[in-house]
């Protein structure tokens, strides 16, 4: 995932965070990522929401998702190595041994018992499949396996394995203390006798000393057992923490596979849909670069059972882009992909278009219009105001703020004004927006005093007032034709709307036409 640094999933929320996941649908996109899994799904709800901030960074995650999804069963074979031996501690019983020294080694021998298994799995999947990889992280990664777990590694950790099972006893030395009790005690392996006459009797004998305990001494044989679990107390911390060494490294080969594994899953699912995902071109922050052909929301595909539509969108040196139109004509819709392939560019996957190019950003916030709510102490206009403004004081520069019919709770005009203020301020700090409005008054100012700087989108409508749900460059227009959705609420309820209400709702007030 890093060049330089372990992947961490554990992290402090960001401003906007809970409105970040809850507006562009994120909870959807993890869900066809993690497929069940709760390892999944923190890898790549971490990777979303904390995105990389430099082209570089982007490039080489992609090389490896490309090595990914060329190779996906070698992926999700090593993603359940990794998986089984994370597991395999609990799958030795510790009902089974006491916590005392002896039972502590006996256990943690068990364990790595069962994990040099694993690792022989790991360093012949690395002989069979290392040369099928191109990115630099999997070669880095195979050529340190090849390195690391070699016929020497595994020779002499089985030969240490053999030796902690102490078949011929426990050689240990200790020495007396001031008043007498045992001091220093270290564990000694034991000395093999290589001797070639060595069931002969020495011819010379050296003086010893020793006690045997006799068969009924309970208390001298609990005193020795004591003795022998204070020895081996000290290479039971030693094995237990290159037992947790090992099981370290596979919880954070886990992890990181599990992003990319959720990558796979996501990849099928939208393929089965036949929906297209291409590698985007990131470029570098303070430029305003932003180029689509065939946009389309992701979490929309995944809901449906047909093909969704896709979008192209042109909006190189644009900071601000307004989308006005029809109602539900697909504005939210191509506002939600936008955020979405930025956050799935930054976090190094695929989006959800043919091609696509952006300049990265170093934060994306939403800002949308929020259904009442009765446990609010305030008005919806208030709360939209505080809202934003604890996203301006976050906000600082080469950010994307996405903004979904903001400050429509109040009237036209006041609305309006404060929008504009708003974007006024954020885009000249050197911050892109990308702003649906209903309000005509905002946008038709900005297409009349900035259009030099502002690209303006609108949804599409056919003359019979059918949705294409294709979003084209357009002036702002002083109705979003709520008259089509009136009728066709009346007619699926088989009663026609009344001609002189009809008639109204179409009128170019831009109050009425900013309505739902």
């Amino acid at each position: 995932m890093f060049t330089e640094r372990e992947y961490a999933t554990d992290r402090q929320p960001r401003v906007g965070e809970v409105d970040l996941i809850a507006d562009l649908e994120l909870n959807t996109l993890w869900a066809a990522m993690a497929d069940g899994d709760p390892v999944i799904l923190e890898s790549s709800r971490a990777a979303l929401l904390e995105p990389l901030t430099g082209p570089a960074q982007i490039r080489y995650r992609q090389a490896v998702l490309a090595d990914c999804l060329a190779n996906p069963e070698v992926i999700r074979e090593l993603y359940a190595l990794a998986v089984e031996a994370v597991a395999t501690e609990k799958k030795v019983w510790r009902g089974l041994f006491n916590n005392r020294g002896e039972g502590l080694l006996r256990r943690s021998v068990s364990v790595l018992e069962l994990l040099v298994g694993t690792l022989k799995h790991l360093r012949a999947i690395t002989d069979r499949h290392a040369s099928e990889f191109r990115s630099d992280a999997f070669r880095q990664f195979f050529d340190t396996l090849r390195q690391e777990l070699d016929d020497d590694y595994f020779g002499e950790i089985e030969q240490h394995l053999r030796q902690l099972g102490f078949r011929d006893g426990v050689l240990a030395t200790a020495q007396l203390g001031k008043l007498g009790q045992g001091i220093g005690y270290l564990l000694r392996a034991p000395r093999r006798d290589h001797r070639i006459l060595r069931f002969l009797p020495p011819a010379v004998k050296r003086p010893s000393f020793s006690y045997t305990i006799p068969t009924r001494d309970d208390g001298a044989s609990y005193e020795m057992a004591a003795l022998r679990d204070r020895v081996l107390s000290i290479v039971a911390d030693a094995v237990g923490q290159s037992t947790d060494h090992i099981v370290s490294f596979f919880t954070a080969l886990r992890t990181e596979l599990g992003f990319y594994v959720g990558c796979l899953n996501l990849f099928d699912r939208l393929s089965s849909h036949g929906e297209p995902v291409s590698m985007p071109d990131p470029h570098p922050p303070g430029g305003t670069i932003r180029n689509a052909i065939g946009l389309y929301d992701p979490c929309l595909a995944l809901r449906l059972d047909g093909p969704v539509q896709g979008n192209d969108l042109h909006a190189d040196g644009y900071p601000l882009i307004i989308i006005t139109g029809a109602n539900q004509g697909g504005k939210s819709t191509l506002l939600r992909s936008v955020g979405l392939a930025q956050l799935m560019m930054q976090a190094g996957m695929f989006v959800a278009a043919d091609a696509y190019a952006a300049t990265v950003a170093r934060a994306v916030f939403t800002h949308y219009k929020r259904e009442e709510d009765r446990t609010m102490t305030a008005g919806k206009f208030d709360e939209e105001l505080a809202r934003m403004s604890r996203l301006t004081a976050a906000i600082d520069t080469d950010d994307l703020l996405l903004c979904n019919e903001s400050f429509a709770a109040t009237n036209e005009r006041e609305g309006s004004e404060i929008a504009g203020e708003v974007i006024h301020a954020l885009t000249d700090t050197g911050n892109t927006i990308v702003f649906v409005t209903h309000l005509y008054e905002l946008a038709h100012r900005f297409h009349e005093q900035h259009a030099d700087s502002t690209l303006f989108l609108r949804a599409d409508r056919g003359s019979d007032g059918k949705r294409s749900f294709r979003i084209t460059e357009g002036a702002p227009l002083p109705t979003s034709y709520g008259e089509d959705l009136y009728r066709e609420t009346f007619a699926s309820a088989g009663s026609p709307a009344p001609d002189r209400i009809a008639a109204s709702v179409s009128t170019t007030d831009s109050n009425v036409a900013s309505g739902p």
